[in-house]
């Protein structure tokens, strides 16, 4: 089987649930469009984000990007507002102020929406079997569970194991990969933080020591022909990628994932 785009998820709230699609358009900044397009800020301005708080865990926001609706409510219970953002933004901020105990705003970006390394705003990549792998690393951990934690873009089917680590190079130039008809440039492997520890419906973290085990197991199973030069730690999964061809393009389920190493 050929390399091709198995699964396409955008980020349309920033730090909220994914939001499946056939195909997404490319913006010209590179990201995809809709993905993390929308963001929580404090009164300060201040994201709030997995990262902050993990309260967001128990936030079931569903973001509807092309529509401009949205569902909010709690995790694992029922919807608790329904509305659109151009005319009921208001009554889903004055929500969620409840539901974090502080003033909430809600921001938008289509042009570049709120990416957290400003270097490679392109989508992150990872393999299937890579994923596979990792839910093997942890007793009971389903796919569907680290791809929750790990929140990658593009999923290529495919391909082996850590595929994905061959998109960065240890010269600290783009490699060249083209998914469907955009060329996109690897660029590194992506540093995570304490989001992927954190149990997906409460925000707990388990299991224990998940990072140190995590990162015990990276390093054990880094292919040999792989850049070490990038991995200053080995809690890092998925590749961050930029835009090397400018121009609005198309990506597409099925489409076939070719690297160029000219």
């Amino acid at each position: 089987m050929a390399a091709q785009v198995a699964n396409i998820t955008v980020f349309p709230m920033k730090s909220c649930d994914g939001f499946a699609l056939r195909e997404a358009s490319v913006a010209t900044s590179g990201t995809l469009l809709h993905d993390r397009q929308f963001a929580l800020v404090d009164s300060d301005g201040r994201f709030i984000n997995a990262k902050r708080t993990p309260l967001i865990h128990q936030l079931r926001l569903h973001v509807d990007p092309v529509s401009r609706t949205y569902e909010v409510g709690r995790r694992g219970g029922d919807v608790e507002l329904r509305g659109y953002f151009d005319f009921d933004s208001k009554q889903l901020s004055d929500w969620l102020s409840d539901f974090f105990s502080l003033e909430v705003s809600i921001i938008e970006n289509d042009e570049t929406g709120f990416p957290d390394d400003l270097d490679a705003v392109g989508p992150t990549i990872i393999s299937t079997a890579t994923l596979e792998t990792v839910a093997g690393w942890f007793d009971g951990m389903t796919i569907d569970e680290v791809r929750h934690r790990f929140r990658a873009n593009i999923e290529v089917d495919g391909v082996e194991p850590f595929w994905e680590d061959r998109l960065f190079r240890s010269d600290r130039q783009p490699q060249p990969l083209r998914v469907g008809d955009v060329l996109f440039g690897g660029i590194n492997p992506c540093q995570r933080c304490v989001v992927p520890t954190r149990d997906i419906q409460t925000g707990d973290v388990t299991p224990a020591g998940f990072s140190q085990q995590f990162s015990r197991r990276r390093e054990e199973s880094l292919p040999r022909w792989a850049s070490r030069d990038h991995f200053n730690h080995f809690y890092r999964l998925s590749t961050n990628t930029r835009l090397l061809e400018r121009g609005i393009g198309i990506i597409r389920v099925g489409d076939p994932v070719e690297l160029d190493f000219i």
